[in-house]
């Protein structure tokens, strides 16, 4: 096979990895500035992570050839793919126990996913917190 058509296939590949990589970038991009809660964002931010970055350094792979580089690259690109999604979950769960709650989260799946954790501690939609031992309106000052 020639030589000059694998080098013209290989770049070909880089380009549509850099291509695609990109673009999960610029969409994740777009996520973090644009959706209207802290989880949706979070969501946007786990694409660019995983998704784009991985696609970024595949095309890099494909340029360097079967290299020592190429071993550091797979290497990278596996560290990414394992503490990405494991740093964001870990963000999630701090901030979904912390009482930041999705925008369309209703108070009794709220009670269902925390069990014992009084409803006082949970903040209300409007985004303040609940000083512990208040109230709200809705949870029945008899």
């Amino acid at each position: 096979m020639d030589m000059s058509l694998i080098e013209t296939a290989c770049d070909i590949a880089t380009a549509i990895a850099f291509t695609m990589g990109s673009i999960f970038l610029l969409i994740g991009a777009f996520g973090i500035v644009r959706l209207p809660d802290f989880w949706s964002r979070l969501h946007a931010a786990g694409v660019i992570d995983t998704a784009g970055a991985e696609l970024i350094l595949i095309g890099m792979m494909f340029q360097t050839g079967w290299d020592i580089a190429t071993l550091k690259l797979i290497l990278i690109a596996f560290f990414v793919f394992i503490t990405s999604p494991t740093a964001t979950h870990a963000v999630s769960n701090a901030a979904f126990v912390a009482g930041l709650r999705p925008l369309d989260l209703k108070k009794d799946e709220t009670e269902e996913t925390l069990g014992d954790v009084p409803t006082a501690a949970i903040p209300h939609r409007s985004g303040a917190a609940a000083s512990p031992g208040t109230t709200s309106g809705t949870e029945g000052n008899a």
